[in-house]
């Protein structure tokens, strides 16, 4: 028989709960304190449908077709999308704040795990990102400008949706990986390059071959073509599905990365 060193503390091992402490309740309770931060939900919803309205709606873009629509459609399109990925990071970049006022450490001593700790952050950032693509498609909708197929709005509303989930690991990375009074500037800065980067704002076409293959790697480039595709039709390629699913296990394993060392600090 061993017995404990003098001195040392002793206590009950923590219980292993299924799926390592995901909950539909701490999910809501995260939901809830999402949706109280006023300002991230006007940056996230308002600002995307005012890009739309301000460059979606030109008379031109309405009588120019692409694919099974036209470019009025495809802005809308971007804009849901630029919504849905800021909003989606935002909602992960959150955690920069739970880390200033000590609730990483927390956490240490609860039997939630890494994983399942990512997962309800990119589940609640999945809500946000909705509520986002909802109100830019709603905007574009009462505007009768895009033109598509009823299958193409609801197809790419969902691509949108179920896509941005790839930026809510993106924001809990930053989130841990930055300063809270930093984390939203930096956030803007390089959502801003990666959209340019990945054609949302610029079409690819009008880069050069060289410009067109270096965006081929940015993160926000298979996600891009993949939502526009239903639209535009040029026929999809593996390549964007193999482009979001890298950039996926980057952020998810950097995500888990930086809690792990973050919650060992107590």
């Amino acid at each position: 028989m061993t017995s404990s060193p003098v001195g040392a503390v002793t206590g009950p091992a923590r219980p292993t709960l299924p799926l390592g402490g995901l909950r539909a309740g701490l999910v809501r309770l995260e939901v809830r304190r999402l949706l109280r931060n006023r300002r991230t939900l006007i940056f996230t919803v308002v600002v995307p449908s005012v890009f739309f309205l301000i460059f979606g709606l030109n008379s031109a873009y309405a009588n120019l077709r692409v694919g099974s629509g036209n470019v009025s459609a495809s802005v809308l399109i971007s804009m849901a999308l630029y919504g849905a990925v800021l909003a989606t990071t935002s909602g992960g970049a959150m955690v920069s704040i739970e880390r200033a006022a000590g609730w990483s450490r927390q956490l240490r001593i609860t039997p939630l795990t890494p994983l399942a700790y990512i997962a309800t952050k990119m589940l609640t950032s999945l809500v946000l990102g909705g509520g986002s693509v909802a109100v830019v498609y709603v905007v574009g909708l009462l505007t009768h400008k895009p033109s598509m197929p009823l299958v193409v709005w609801v197809g790419t509303a969902l691509a949108v949706w179920v896509g941005s989930l790839l930026f809510a690991a993106f924001g809990l990375f930053l989130g841990y990986l930055l300063p809270s009074e930093n984390v939203m500037q930096v956030i803007g800065f390089i959502l801003m390059l990666f959209s340019f980067g990945g054609g949302l704002f610029i079409p690819l076409s009008q880069f050069s071959p060289s410009l067109r293959r270096m965006a081929s790697y940015t993160p926000l480039y298979g996600l891009n073509q993949i939502v526009h595709d239903p639209l535009t039709r040029v026929g999809f390629h593996w390549s964007w599905l193999a482009n979001l699913v890298a950039w996926l296990v980057v952020f998810v394993a950097g995500a888990v990365w930086r809690f792990r060392s973050d919650t060992a600090r107590v």
